[in-house]
Protein backbone atom coordinates (compact mmCIF):
# COMPACT_ATOMS: atom_id res chain seq x y z
CA UNK A 1 0.00 0.00 0.00
CA UNK A 2 2.66 2.45 0.75
CA UNK A 3 4.46 1.65 -2.26
CA UNK A 4 1.44 2.24 -4.48
CA UNK A 5 1.25 5.81 -2.12
CA UNK A 6 4.37 6.68 -3.06
CA UNK A 7 4.34 5.56 -7.16
CA UNK A 8 1.05 7.85 -7.01
CA UNK A 9 2.71 10.93 -5.40
CA UNK A 10 5.66 10.75 -7.80
CA UNK A 11 3.59 10.37 -10.80
CA UNK A 12 1.64 13.38 -9.66
CA UNK A 13 4.90 15.48 -9.02
CA UNK A 14 6.12 14.12 -12.63
CA UNK A 15 2.70 15.35 -13.76
CA UNK A 16 3.00 18.97 -12.09
CA UNK A 17 6.30 19.62 -13.42
CA UNK A 18 5.48 18.80 -16.81
CA UNK A 19 3.03 20.80 -16.92
CA UNK A 20 4.45 23.63 -15.65
CA UNK A 21 7.55 23.25 -18.21
CA UNK A 22 5.13 22.87 -20.89
CA UNK A 23 3.34 26.48 -20.06
CA UNK A 24 6.67 27.82 -19.56
CA UNK A 25 7.48 26.66 -23.01
CA UNK A 26 4.41 28.23 -24.42
CA UNK A 27 4.71 31.32 -22.95
CA UNK A 28 8.45 31.69 -23.24
CA UNK A 29 9.14 30.46 -27.15
CA UNK A 30 7.53 33.47 -29.32
CA UNK A 31 9.99 36.06 -27.18
CA UNK A 32 12.92 33.25 -27.89
CA UNK A 33 11.79 33.27 -31.56
CA UNK A 34 12.09 36.84 -31.76
CA UNK A 35 14.85 37.06 -30.01
CA UNK A 36 16.48 34.45 -32.78
CA UNK A 37 14.82 36.13 -35.95
CA UNK A 38 16.48 39.59 -34.73
CA UNK A 39 19.78 38.40 -35.17
CA UNK A 40 19.48 36.97 -38.97
CA UNK A 41 19.78 38.69 -41.81
CA UNK A 42 19.37 38.35 -45.60
CA UNK A 43 17.82 34.46 -47.01
CA UNK A 44 18.50 33.29 -43.08
CA UNK A 45 15.10 35.05 -41.44
CA UNK A 46 13.52 32.54 -44.03
CA UNK A 47 15.07 29.37 -43.04
CA UNK A 48 13.00 27.77 -40.28
CA UNK A 49 15.70 27.22 -36.98
CA UNK A 50 14.72 26.97 -33.51
CA UNK A 51 18.98 27.34 -32.38
CA UNK A 52 21.43 30.08 -33.27
CA UNK A 53 23.09 29.61 -36.55
CA UNK A 54 23.97 33.13 -37.42
CA UNK A 55 24.67 36.28 -35.34
CA UNK A 56 24.14 39.61 -37.01
CA UNK A 57 23.27 43.54 -35.14
CA UNK A 58 22.39 44.73 -38.59
CA UNK A 59 18.81 44.57 -37.91
CA UNK A 60 19.19 46.31 -34.46
CA UNK A 61 21.87 48.55 -35.96
CA UNK A 62 19.17 49.81 -38.64
CA UNK A 63 16.13 50.00 -35.76
CA UNK A 64 18.44 52.67 -34.57
CA UNK A 65 19.83 54.57 -37.19
CA UNK A 66 16.88 54.65 -39.69
CA UNK A 67 13.58 56.50 -39.02
CA UNK A 68 12.75 57.83 -35.64
CA UNK A 69 12.55 54.85 -33.51
CA UNK A 70 14.71 56.43 -30.85
CA UNK A 71 12.14 59.40 -30.84
CA UNK A 72 8.96 56.89 -30.48
CA UNK A 73 10.91 54.98 -27.60
CA UNK A 74 11.43 58.12 -26.01
CA UNK A 75 7.75 59.17 -26.63
CA UNK A 76 6.83 55.66 -25.08
CA UNK A 77 8.89 56.57 -21.68
CA UNK A 78 7.15 59.89 -21.40
CA UNK A 79 3.37 59.44 -21.93
CA UNK A 80 3.64 55.49 -19.86
CA UNK A 81 5.90 57.42 -16.90
CA UNK A 82 3.70 60.23 -16.30
CA UNK A 83 0.44 58.01 -17.08
CA UNK A 84 1.66 56.19 -14.08
CA UNK A 85 2.03 59.13 -12.09
CA UNK A 86 -0.90 60.78 -12.21
CA UNK A 87 -2.73 57.53 -12.24
CA UNK A 88 -1.38 56.62 -8.54
CA UNK A 89 -1.61 60.23 -7.39
CA UNK A 90 -5.57 60.41 -8.41
CA UNK A 91 -6.06 56.58 -7.44
CA UNK A 92 -4.72 57.23 -4.17
CA UNK A 93 -6.54 60.08 -3.10
CA UNK A 94 -9.69 58.94 -3.99
CA UNK A 95 -9.16 55.14 -2.52
CA UNK A 96 -8.78 57.06 0.74
CA UNK A 97 -12.40 58.54 0.06
CA UNK A 98 -13.72 55.99 -0.72
CA UNK A 99 -12.33 53.58 1.77
CA UNK A 100 -12.26 55.63 4.66
CA UNK A 101 -14.88 58.25 4.19
CA UNK A 102 -18.42 58.01 4.68
CA UNK A 103 -21.02 59.29 2.03
CA UNK A 104 -24.05 58.32 0.81
CA UNK A 105 -23.52 56.43 -2.85
CA UNK A 106 -19.89 55.58 -1.59
CA UNK A 107 -20.94 51.80 -2.92
CA UNK A 108 -22.43 53.07 -5.85
CA UNK A 109 -19.77 55.21 -6.95
CA UNK A 110 -17.32 52.88 -6.75
CA UNK A 111 -18.86 50.13 -9.02
CA UNK A 112 -19.49 53.24 -11.58
CA UNK A 113 -15.97 53.42 -11.42
CA UNK A 114 -14.99 49.83 -12.08
CA UNK A 115 -18.07 49.44 -14.40
CA UNK A 116 -16.27 52.20 -16.58
CA UNK A 117 -13.54 49.88 -17.71
CA UNK A 118 -15.58 47.38 -19.02
CA UNK A 119 -16.06 49.45 -22.11
CA UNK A 120 -14.61 48.40 -25.27
CA UNK A 121 -11.75 51.00 -26.43
CA UNK A 122 -13.63 51.10 -29.49
CA UNK A 123 -16.78 51.76 -28.33
CA UNK A 124 -15.60 54.95 -26.69
CA UNK A 125 -13.14 55.91 -29.94
CA UNK A 126 -14.85 58.54 -31.62
CA UNK A 127 -16.74 60.54 -28.32
CA UNK A 128 -13.10 60.31 -27.04
CA UNK A 129 -11.45 61.49 -30.27
CA UNK A 130 -13.68 64.78 -29.97
CA UNK A 131 -12.79 65.40 -26.53
CA UNK A 132 -9.51 65.53 -27.68
CA UNK A 133 -9.84 67.52 -30.44
CA UNK A 134 -11.48 69.99 -27.85
CA UNK A 135 -9.09 70.24 -26.02
CA UNK A 136 -6.51 70.96 -28.30
CA UNK A 137 -4.14 68.29 -27.58
CA UNK A 138 -4.52 66.05 -30.62
CA UNK A 139 -1.56 64.79 -31.94
CA UNK A 140 0.16 65.34 -28.94
CA UNK A 141 1.92 63.14 -25.98
CA UNK A 142 -1.05 64.67 -23.77
CA UNK A 143 -3.60 63.13 -25.68
CA UNK A 144 -2.69 59.62 -24.96
CA UNK A 145 -1.99 60.37 -21.30
CA UNK A 146 -5.24 61.78 -21.00
CA UNK A 147 -6.55 58.57 -22.84
CA UNK A 148 -4.34 56.15 -20.72
CA UNK A 149 -5.08 57.48 -17.42
CA UNK A 150 -8.94 57.49 -17.76
CA UNK A 151 -8.59 53.83 -18.49
CA UNK A 152 -6.23 53.18 -15.84
CA UNK A 153 -7.88 54.78 -13.21
CA UNK A 154 -10.68 52.28 -12.47
CA UNK A 155 -8.21 49.40 -12.13
CA UNK A 156 -5.90 51.54 -10.06
CA UNK A 157 -8.71 52.99 -7.76
CA UNK A 158 -10.44 49.30 -7.62
CA UNK A 159 -7.36 48.06 -6.22
CA UNK A 160 -6.22 50.45 -3.90
CA UNK A 161 -9.36 50.94 -1.93
CA UNK A 162 -9.62 47.44 -1.50
CA UNK A 163 -5.71 47.62 -0.24
CA UNK A 164 -6.58 51.03 1.94
CA UNK A 165 -9.79 48.92 3.63
CA UNK A 166 -7.42 46.46 4.97
CA UNK A 167 -5.30 48.72 7.04
CA UNK A 168 -6.35 48.75 10.61
CA UNK A 169 -8.53 52.06 11.72
CA UNK A 170 -6.45 52.18 14.98
CA UNK A 171 -3.43 53.46 12.84
CA UNK A 172 -5.19 56.61 10.98
CA UNK A 173 -7.41 57.55 14.85
CA UNK A 174 -3.84 57.38 16.48
CA UNK A 175 -2.29 59.91 13.22
CA UNK A 176 -5.72 61.97 14.01
CA UNK A 177 -5.01 62.00 17.49
CA UNK A 178 -1.52 63.14 17.05
CA UNK A 179 -3.13 66.19 14.42
CA UNK A 180 -2.48 64.79 11.25
CA UNK A 181 -4.33 66.09 8.15
CA UNK A 182 -6.12 63.76 5.78
CA UNK A 183 -2.76 64.62 3.51
CA UNK A 184 -0.49 63.89 6.20
CA UNK A 185 -2.32 60.26 6.95
CA UNK A 186 -2.20 59.55 2.91
CA UNK A 187 1.65 60.45 2.77
CA UNK A 188 2.88 59.53 6.28
CA UNK A 189 0.68 56.64 7.25
CA UNK A 190 -0.70 55.02 4.63
CA UNK A 191 1.58 55.04 1.68
CA UNK A 192 4.42 53.29 3.23
CA UNK A 193 1.80 50.03 3.94
CA UNK A 194 0.92 50.47 0.52
CA UNK A 195 3.51 49.79 -1.20
CA UNK A 196 2.78 46.10 -2.12
CA UNK A 197 -0.46 47.62 -4.16
CA UNK A 198 0.88 50.57 -5.51
CA UNK A 199 4.42 48.91 -7.33
CA UNK A 200 1.97 46.16 -8.54
CA UNK A 201 -1.09 48.69 -9.72
CA UNK A 202 2.02 51.14 -11.13
CA UNK A 203 3.70 48.52 -13.01
CA UNK A 204 0.49 47.13 -14.58
CA UNK A 205 -0.66 50.91 -15.50
CA UNK A 206 3.01 51.39 -17.00
CA UNK A 207 2.47 48.17 -19.28
CA UNK A 208 -0.79 48.58 -20.29
CA UNK A 209 0.40 52.77 -21.72
CA UNK A 210 3.67 51.04 -23.15
CA UNK A 211 1.70 48.46 -25.46
CA UNK A 212 -1.64 50.49 -25.97
CA UNK A 213 -2.37 50.47 -30.32
CA UNK A 214 -6.12 51.56 -30.71
CA UNK A 215 -5.43 55.02 -29.12
CA UNK A 216 -1.48 56.02 -30.15
CA UNK A 217 -2.24 55.02 -33.97
CA UNK A 218 -5.43 57.43 -33.39
CA UNK A 219 -4.72 60.30 -31.39
CA UNK A 220 -1.20 60.70 -33.48
CA UNK A 221 -0.57 61.44 -37.20
CA UNK A 222 3.24 62.19 -37.07
CA UNK A 223 6.37 60.05 -36.14
CA UNK A 224 7.65 62.80 -33.84
CA UNK A 225 5.00 62.30 -31.32
CA UNK A 226 3.92 57.93 -32.05
CA UNK A 227 4.71 55.47 -29.62
CA UNK A 228 6.63 52.21 -30.26
CA UNK A 229 3.93 49.94 -30.93
CA UNK A 230 2.81 51.96 -33.50
CA UNK A 231 6.16 52.70 -34.89
CA UNK A 232 7.08 49.20 -35.01
CA UNK A 233 3.35 48.33 -36.72
CA UNK A 234 4.49 51.26 -39.55
CA UNK A 235 8.00 49.49 -39.76
CA UNK A 236 8.29 49.37 -44.02
CA UNK A 237 10.90 47.17 -46.10
CA UNK A 238 12.90 48.77 -49.08
CA UNK A 239 9.33 47.99 -51.50
CA UNK A 240 5.72 48.30 -50.56
CA UNK A 241 6.08 44.20 -51.13
CA UNK A 242 8.59 43.64 -48.57
CA UNK A 243 8.11 43.09 -44.67
CA UNK A 244 11.27 43.65 -42.75
CA UNK A 245 10.55 40.41 -40.34
CA UNK A 246 14.06 41.14 -38.80
CA UNK A 247 14.19 45.14 -38.23
CA UNK A 248 10.49 44.33 -36.56
CA UNK A 249 11.47 41.81 -34.62
CA UNK A 250 14.68 43.39 -33.58
CA UNK A 251 12.36 46.49 -32.11
CA UNK A 252 9.86 44.18 -30.53
CA UNK A 253 13.20 42.89 -28.65
CA UNK A 254 14.48 46.07 -28.08
CA UNK A 255 10.70 47.45 -26.30
CA UNK A 256 10.07 44.20 -24.73
CA UNK A 257 13.49 44.04 -22.79
CA UNK A 258 12.69 47.12 -20.61
CA UNK A 259 9.70 45.32 -19.78
CA UNK A 260 11.13 42.25 -18.54
CA UNK A 261 13.53 44.00 -16.54
CA UNK A 262 10.82 46.29 -14.61
CA UNK A 263 9.16 43.07 -13.72
CA UNK A 264 12.51 41.16 -12.53
CA UNK A 265 13.16 44.55 -10.79
CA UNK A 266 9.67 45.11 -8.96
CA UNK A 267 8.82 41.28 -7.78
CA UNK A 268 11.75 41.92 -5.62
CA UNK A 269 10.06 45.71 -4.43
CA UNK A 270 6.74 43.54 -3.83
CA UNK A 271 7.98 40.88 -2.02
CA UNK A 272 10.34 43.48 0.38
CA UNK A 273 7.23 45.54 0.95
CA UNK A 274 4.83 42.70 1.88
CA UNK A 275 7.49 41.83 4.06
CA UNK A 276 7.93 45.36 5.96
CA UNK A 277 5.05 46.83 5.33
CA UNK A 278 2.49 43.69 6.55
CA UNK A 279 0.62 44.66 9.49
CA UNK A 280 -1.63 42.47 11.17
CA UNK A 281 -5.66 43.77 11.31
Amino acid sequence: MGATFDLWKFTKSVLFYALVAFIVVVAVFPFYYAILTSFKSGTDLFRVTYWPTSFSLDNYVQVFSQGSFVQNLLNSIFVASVTVILALFLAVTAAFALSRVRFRGRGLLLMTILAVSMFPQIAVLAGLFEVIRLLGIYNTPWALIFSYTIFTLPFTVWVLTTFMRELPIEIEEAAIVDGATPWVIITRVFMPLMWPALVTTGLLAFIGAWNEFLFALTFTSSNATRTVPVAIALLSGGSQYEIPWGIIMAASVVVTVPLVFLVLVFQRKIVSGLTAGGVKG
